[in-house]
């Protein structure tokens, strides 16, 4: 729920309120009891920065560059084997 900041125009009383959306907004002073109760313009409490987080994180990689790197075969060394080092059953 957002909070709304609240100023009477006739007291100055200030007040922040949470409420939601929905609601209406409050027009009685609760410090003086005038109908002058109204909401104040106020900043954001964030912000937005960089280029998109869309375009720089959850973008998809196109499916040929993958499967080109999945279909690649083990680097082999000169003795035919994939370890190349001969420790491994396969070499021996």
């Amino acid at each position: 729920m957002p909070i709304y900041a609240y100023c009477c125009s006739a007291c100055g009383h200030q007040k922040d309120v949470l409420q939601k959306i929905s609601d209406a907004p409050l027009t009685t002073c609760p410090s003086c009891g005038a109908a002058s109760f109204a909401k104040q313009i106020t900043a954001a409490g964030f912000q937005l920065k960089g280029s998109g987080w869309y375009a720089t994180d959850f973008k998809g990689k196109t499916g040929a560059s993958t499967a080109a790197k999945a279909d690649a075969a083990p680097a082999t060394e000169s003795s035919g084997h994939a370890c190349g080092s001969g420790g491994c059953g396969s070499c021996a």
